[in-house]
């Protein structure tokens, strides 16, 4: 049997340097320190350290003084005196302490100690779990369970927050708020316009839901989003206003899409390019090279932003989580996007029923959210139910979110998106543009509808002014101009290199 890491001295030290601290009538700052670096009372090693660092905390929470008199009687009151040895043992600590100068030194020493013997300890567990018949079968949940109890030691005294903390926090987000303007929110922007209006951007623990029914666009529109963040831009590609055009890295579970599907999107949705008349043969020469020349432009854009794709298909969401993990840690990632929550799936509750296994998952998901600190969009189905009401616009509610009720009680916001023109009874149906997002929950803001554009030849949405649903409904020749507009991220063409090549507009839409 080996001795556990422990440094005897630096316990010593500590509860000296507590002792010498508050002796000279200082304000207690090196319990203070201690508390600081997250040491508790299982930090110590031996019984009776951890004894009086526990009565030192007990006696700062009653704002008694703290000297070896008053620590004596506290201890001879609670009948503890004997167990530390006694009067004789207290005062020999503070002869033995020099100086508390050195006490953040000790206090790093004993929480190096403490980080050691915790991972011994979550070492052994796993060990005993791996060797459990009933665990062994679910290699790859306890898999996920082993590596979050590892990370998690790590960030365990910080994930802590204080009220004070919390409070003090919020009120420095709010001075620079009024110090920026307009424009300017807590969180990621979305990219779009009116969107970011009715957010102030994407909070970090937040579960965002895009719901709607196949083939309506949100994967389109998380993408979109997801592209707006990764570049630091909106989706006219300006600069965000509200980080100063920070790009920000972006981890997109594709559980359809592969990564290639993926990109060809992003790529012909940023250029402008319809890739089915591409792929057809409909172009003309010039048409062909000018397009070229934009998807140049954009994938020359997009092979520096910050994304990262896992498009493995079927995956469980403990295993989900822990990769979330690893790319956290490794690339600071500050969004993710799950596409979509019904193709997840959850071996511990997947012969219990669909709704018992999407409610779990859903809730797994949040917590990933909480664990990270990031915002996470996670893409659902709808059901029928909106075709299936009275309903000529098919207007779709939070009760048609598929499979759970789980899913609208866990998210903290919730997109219901929808596009009038693929219901002959809706209004607007003439519209092929409108697009509308719902922004059915919001927990912590205002809900209500907010207009999109949606160029499906480009299958991406635009900025759109608002209350104007009737503008621009069946108009072809407008809705090809609004396309030509679209590389207003792109570079000018030169001239000497496509003849009589007209300049790209500097106002477009995308």
């Amino acid at each position: 049997m080996k001795t556990p890491p422990h440094s005897a001295e630096a316990e010593r030290g500590i509860i000296g340097s507590i002792l010498l601290d508050t002796q000279f009538g200082e304000d207690a700052r090196v319990l203070d320190l201690c508390q600081a670096r997250g040491l508790t009372p299982d930090s110590f090693y031996e019984p009776r350290n951890r004894l009086l660092y526990e009565t030192f905390r007990e006696m700062s929470g009653d704002s008694a003084p703290i000297d070896a008199v008053t620590l004596a009687d506290r201890l001879r009151a609670t009948g503890r005196l004997d167990k530390v040895g006694g009067i004789a043992a207290i005062q020999a600590l503070v002869d033995n302490t020099p100086t508390s100068a050195h006490a953040e030194y000790y206090i790093d020493i004993v929480r190096q100690k403490h980080l050691l013997r915790t991972m011994i300890e979550r070492a052994r567990k796993t060990e005993e779990k791996c060797f459990d018949d009933a665990q062994s079968a679910n290699a790859d949940i306890l898999l996920g369970e082993v590596e979050e109890m590892f990370l998690g030691i790590g960030g365990a005294a910080s994930a802590r927050l204080d009220w004070k903390t919390a409070v003090e926090n919020t009120l420095k987000r709010m001075d620079r708020l009024f110090d920026g303007g307009a424009g300017q929110f807590d969180g990621l922007s979305t990219g779009f316009k009116h969107l970011d209006e009715k957010l102030l951007g994407l909070k970090p623990g937040d579960m965002i839901v895009v719901a709607a029914r196949p083939s309506v666009g949100k994967t389109s529109l998380a993408m979109n989003i997801a592209e707006c963040v990764a570049m630091g831009q909106d989706i006219n590609g300006m600069p965000t206003k509200c980080d100063g055009g920070k790009q920000h890295p972006v981890l997109i579970f594709s559980l359809e899409m592969s990564t290639e599907a993926l990109a060809n999107r992003m790529l012909a949705g940023r250029a402008a390019v319809n890739t089915w008349r591409l792929q057809r043969g409909m172009m003309h020469k010039d048409e062909r090279i000018e397009a070229s020349k934009r998807l140049m432009t954009a994938a020359n854009a997009l092979r520096t932003a910050p994304i990262y794709i896992d498009d493995t298909s079927a995956i469980d969401v403990a295993d989900m989580r822990a990769r979330a993990r690893r790319m956290k840690r490794m690339h600071g990632i500050e969004l993710i996007v799950i596409d979509y929550l019904q193709l997840a799936n959850c071996r511990e509750y997947a012969k219990q029923g669909r709704q018992l296994e999407t409610s779990r998952i859903s809730g797994q998901i949040k917590a990933m959210a909480k664990e990270l600190k990031v915002p996470v969009i996670v893409l659902s189905q709808l059901s029928r139910g909106n075709e299936q009401r009275n309903d000529k616009d098919e207007i779709p509610k939070l009760s048609d979110l598929r499979d759970s009720g789980a899913i609208e009680q866990d998210a903290d916001v919730v997109f219901l998106l929808r596009r009038p023109c693929r219901s002959k009874t809706a209004r607007w149906h003439e519209n092929e543009l409108l697009a509308i997002v719902d922004v059915a929950k919001h927990r912590n803001g205002e809900t209500g509808e907010v207009d999109l554009n949606f160029y499906k030849e480009a299958t991406r949405f635009g900025d759109r002014p608002q209350n104007q649903r009737d503008v621009g409904a069946t108009d072809a020749e407008t809705a090809e101009a609004d396309m030509a507009t679209a590389e207003e991220v792109l570079e000018p063409v030169p001239e000497d290199i496509v003849p009589d090549a007209p300049v790209l507009s500097q106002d477009p839409l995308f």
